[in-house]
Order: C-alpha cells, then sequence, then structure tokens
C-alpha cells in the first residue's frame, strides 16, 4: 500500500487554490453512477467542486468507479487480535458471555506494542476494504498498571501511521455489571470517575492537530455506566459539541439485569432520562421492544447495526423495518473486526431480513432499490452518527474516496445502472482498487 498525490494547480472558475482534480470513468453523485464527472479537491483536503469542471485533470482514474468512503461507525480495533479464537466449542453451543472470557484473556495479554499492532492491522484491512472513517469505540484505556490511559494515545497513533481518519470514541467504563466493581480486567477499561474521565478526554482534545483526528464520548453501557452518570455524560457531549454513542440492548441478560435494577430495560432509560438527538447513536438495539425503540428514533437518535459480529456472536436480528419505516437513521460498524468487509456488512444487513421474514427486497428506497439505500448506511448515515464532514462527494466534504475496478471479475460487463447493486450483492473487497483519505491516496 502506497500513497500519491497530486501537483498544486488554480482552478480557472475558482480563486481558491485547488491541489487536486480527479475523474473516473463513473461517479456516485446524487443517488447514481455519472459519466464525466470531475471532482477537485482543495489544499486542506476538502471538495471544492463537482461537476463539468474546466482545469487539467491530476489524476484519471480510468477503468475505475468513484464512491464516497466508506464510515464505519463502531469498531473495537484490538479484538483483532481475537479472529480464529473462541471458535471450538467442546462444552456444546456457546455464546456472547463466553465469548467475552476469551476477550478478557486478549486484555490481559496486551501490552502497549501488541495495542498498536493489532489497531494498525485493523485500520490497515479497513482502508483495503474502502473504510476511510472508523468510529473507534475504545475502552481498552490502561496497560497492566490499570491507570494512566497509555494506550489511548497507542490508538491514535496507530490511525495516524495507517493513515485512516478516525473519531476516537473514547469510553467511560465504571462498573463490571450494573451496582457491581470492576474486577479482573475490567480494571484496564475503568475511570475512578467522571471527573477523571473527561479530563483525559479535554488532554487529548489539546494534543489533536490533525484533520484525520477527532474526539466523540462513550457511555459503555447500562451495565458499564449507572444512568446518572450517562446523563452527566449527554449533557457534557452536548457543551463540547461531541457525539455520544453506547452499546443497547444487544443481550437480553443485559436487559434482564437492568429490569430488575432500574424497573424498566435500558432503551426507555434512555428514552426518559437522556435527551436523545441525532448526536446521540446506540449500537446493536437487537432486543429493544417496539415501543422504545419508537420514541427513540422520533427524537432523531442513530442507531448502529454490526452485521457480521452480531452473526459471529449469535446475538440475533434487530428490527431494521421499524428503524427504517420510522426514517431511522441507520449506520453500520465491524464492531469485533472478525472480518473486515463493509461490502459483506451492507448485503449481510439485507440478507438477515430476508431470511428472517422470508421476503426479498427489505431495505428499499423509494425507487425500490436496495443497493443505494445500502451504501447510504455505510456512508452518510455513518458519517452522521461521527458528527464528521464525510459519507458523500459533494463541495464542502472531505476527499474521503474509494475507487472500485471496473475490470475486476465479478463486476465485469455491469451496466452503469446495476453496478452498484453487483457491487453489493455480488463481489468482495478484491473489488477495491484504492482509497483517499483527505486528499491523501492509497493503492492496493
Amino acid at each position: 500500500m502506497y500513497a500519491t498525490g497530486g501537483d498544486i494547480m488554480t482552478d480557472i472558475s475558482s480563486s481558491r487554490s485547488i491541489a487536486q482534480l480527479y475523474e473516473a470513468d463513473l461517479t456516485w453523485v446524487d443517488g447514481r453512477f455519472q459519466r464525466d464527472v470531475r471532482v477537485a479537491v482543495d489544499t486542506a483536503g476538502r471538495i471544492e467542486a463537482v461537476g463539468a469542471l474546466d482545469g487539467n485533470v491530476t489524476q484519471q482514474l480510468k477503468g475505475k468507479a468513484l464512491l464516497p468512503g466508506f464510515v464505519n461507525a463502531h469498531s473495537h480495533a484490538f479484538q483483532r487480535g481475537l479472529r480464529g479464537h473462541g471458535e471450538t466449542f467442546v462444552e456444546g453451543a456457546g455464546s456472547f458471555w463466553t465469548w467475552r472470557k476469551a476477550m478478557y484473556e486478549l486484555v490481559g495479554r496486551m501490552d502497549e506494542t501488541m495495542m498498536y499492532e493489532l489497531s494498525r492491522q485493523a485500520f490497515e484491512e479497513m482502508l483495503a476494504a474502502g473504510i476511510t472513517t472508523v468510529g473507534e469505540f475504545h475502552y481498552l484505556h490502561h496497560d497492566a498498571s490499570e491507570a494512566g490511559f497509555a494506550f489511548d494515545d497507542v490508538v491514535l497513533r496507530a490511525a495516524a501511521d495507517a493513515g485512516i481518519r478516525i473519531v476516537l470514541l473514547n469510553a467511560y467504563y465504571a462498573t463490571g455489571g450494573i451496582g457491581e466493581p470492576l474486577q479482573g480486567g475490567q480494571l484496564r477499561f475503568g475511570s475512578r470517575s467522571v471527573s477523571e474521565y473527561l479530563d483525559q478526554l479535554d488532554a487529548l482534545a489539546a494534543r489533536m492537530t490533525s484533520q484525520t483526528q477527532s474526539l466523540g464520548m462513550v457511555a459503555h453501557s447500562i451495565r458499564a455506566v449507572p444512568i446518572e452518570n450517562v446523563m452527566i455524560l449527554q449533557q457534557e457531549s452536548d457543551k463540547r459539541g461531541m457525539v455520544l454513542h453506547m452499546h443497547v440492548e444487544e443481550q437480553q441478560e443485559e436487559i434482564n439485569a437492568c429490569v430488575d435494577h432500574y424497573h424498566h430495560p435500558p432503551m426507555a432509560l434512555l428514552n426518559e432520562h437522556v435527551a436523545v438527538s441525532s448526536r446521540f447513536t446506540a449500537v446493536h438495539c437487537t432486543h429493544s421492544a417496539a415501543a422504545d425503540l419508537d420514541l427513540y428514533l422520533e427524537a432523531g437518535g442513530n442507531v448502529c447495526i454490526c452485521p457480521l459480529t452480531e452473526a459471529n456472536l449469535g446475538d440475533g436480528l434487530a428490527n431494521i423495518p421499524r428503524m427504517l419505516h420510522h426514517n431511522g437513521c441507520v449506520c453500520l460498524g465491524t464492531d469485533s473486526n472478525a472480518r473486515i468487509s463493509m461490502l459483506e456488512e451492507m448485503r449481510w444487513l439485507e440478507y438477515g431480513q430476508r431470511l428472517q421474514l422470508q421476503q426479498r427486497g427489505v431495505c428499499v428506497d423509494d425507487a425500490g432499490q436496495v443497493a443505494p439505500r445500502l451504501l447510504e448506511m455505510a456512508t452518510l448515515n455513518g458519517a452522521r452518527a461521527l458528527g464528521v464532514r464525510a459519507g458523500a462527494i459533494r463541495k464542502g466534504a472531505w476527499a474521503d474516496f474509494v475507487t472500485i475496478d471496473l475490470d475486476n471479475a465479478a463486476l465485469r460487463g455491469s451496466p452503469d445502472e446495476s453496478l452498484l447493486a453487483a457491487l453489493v450483492f455480488g463481489s468482495g473487497n478484491d473489488a477495491i482498487a484504492g482509497v483517499c483519505v483527505g486528499g491523501r491516496w492509497f493503492d492496493f
């Protein structure tokens, strides 16, 4: 993988300095592939103009289709180290909870070198899968000292070295279960107080100078964060203009424990106590009650679905039709990174629903098409959930792109109007030719 860039030029129709001018055979603009489209990128790495532009093309993307870079709204990079582990079931069927034991064993072995190498490996795989932005839901903060937040900077360094755009979703983690103390590996996740967590968040914010790095806030889950602290985190995220993410109702056991303690399931608690908005993202919502989900969506909240991880862990299937009926903003994540492919996340979001409902065409848009709506989940919706100006090829957005090889065997002969469906339902990562992050190209 190597990076390339264009020469500085000035567009004759603009007084601003244009760094690069791209032209692909096909470009995804306004919900369809179009020909004879050029994309101008300024010196800051943002899109300056899109259309029939004058000027000398600095990069002719022959035989390529240009799409907005994919946005991965939920990742735990260190869990890349679990790939291939926990897939033997000598004691019978496993579950999320038996998988979690293997995760804690990995945490116990983690040092700074391993954390960096696993994170960088995951981020480089994401780039090769067309992912240009990752929301890294980061809760493994500490080294063996169980203090100091050393791993926060390690993850940021790994992302910078890989070249991916990162929103570090820094997690607050306070309890080992509802009303229970942290224990074992959880001690490497914890903050001693909300104040300590916020101090670390502000210290990170002060050190961030790169255009490809930003911060968001996290309440890990109702297991790990008392509801009164979730409320404080939501208020603090509003003050800082940051997004707030939280695992919500992935497992029935989590819901049962919440009902036992609070007399309400997690989503109902959020609706009652938290000012849900477009800056709040609930991850999974696998077992959310219809009425609770409706209230959450009507308030403008996002939902992040992670189909490959949810399948791997046997979580179940979320009520996607209900989310879409309420025009819910559904985005996608790679979560445990057991397999990194945004094309497969898109595909299996739809296929899982088809299997459950025994019908074809679940995530359809107004034109009856599935692939454009899935692409929106993998781009624009993820960008909204992470609070970044990305996910679309339009003026003002970051110049984050993925190129598709039109000569790829799986796509060869596909007409323009069905190319996206062929990509989503019939191809894999080998169709991805390269990515661009803020004007910096990586070819594969």
